[in-house]
């Protein structure tokens, strides 16, 4: 999806004079920069790379026999709960969305089964997989300390990893660093309304962002500028081309 924010007036002290009235304002890249911590943020693609391909290497992904997995709870812990997987070395402790992936697959409610204490939802959870009528599954594991189950889907699901989107972008932009036409934005000045694209990237500036199960990218062509008609001064109408 391409978004647009509007420049005009062209190039100001520093940068460029922006019209904010203008354009299309998008939240999904401010709540991002927002809210992620400084371990999940990343200077360049080459370090977003590596960040994710290593988590890659530390997942694997199987089919399985739903009437193999084995559902265990301790009434020492009412909120821990874990599978053991055929031809597992260890258990693995479902994460919130693979578990709501797992009662769906069986059909039962998984906002029923959080508030049941471990041992009861446990009892419910291993029903419904030893009478699974599709009898198959493929889990998606990570090991990062322990090992966790991050998703359970049909067993003929497919999976593109994000380290191959990443690949995908680096194709097109390079580190993202401005060694091509598309970057990390730049910075916008709102005391004064003048973007400056020329910044040096730093945690508090940076679009690219990855935790330990997703990754978002914002880059820009901000140097190369789009007109697309004139103002009501006669000056060019310029938009700066951004790519999500």
């Amino acid at each position: 999806m391409g978004v647009q924010e509007v420049l005009d007036q062209g190039r100001g002290k520093g940068g460029w004079k922006v019209d904010v009235s203008k354009g299309e304002r998008i939240g999904r890249v401010s709540s991002e920069w927002f809210n992620r911590p400084d371990d999940e943020r990343y200077l360049s693609l080459d370090d977003l790379w590596a960040s994710v391909k290593g988590r890659s290497e530390r997942s694997r992904s199987r089919v399985v026999d739903t009437a193999e997995i084995r559902v265990e709870a301790s009434r020492d812990n009412a909120e821990r709960m874990q599978l053991i997987l055929p031809r597992a070395q260890e258990p693995v402790a479902p994460t919130h969305w693979a578990f709501g992936q797992l009662a769906s697959i069986v059909g039962a409610p998984a906002s029923y089964l959080r508030q049941l204490p471990a041992p009861l939802a446990a009892i419910n959870l291993q029903y419904g997989l030893s009478s699974h009528r599709a009898e198959q599954v493929k889990t998606f594991e990570t090991e990062d300390g322990r090992t966790e189950l991050r998703a359970v889907t049909g067993p003929d699901y497919g999976r593109i990893h994000d380290h191959e989107l990443v690949e995908a972008v680096q194709r097109i932009a390079g580190n993202g660093t401005g060694d091509t036409r598309w970057k990390v934005p730049g910075v916008l000045d709102w005391s004064t309304g003048v973007y400056n694209p020329d910044v040096e990237i730093s945690r508090d500036t940076t679009t690219l962002y990855a935790s330990d199960r997703d990754v978002f990218l914002f880059l820009v062509d901000d140097h190369n500028l789009i007109e697309a008609g004139r103002l009501a001064d006669g000056s060019p109408d310029l938009f700066c081309g951004c790519r999500p």
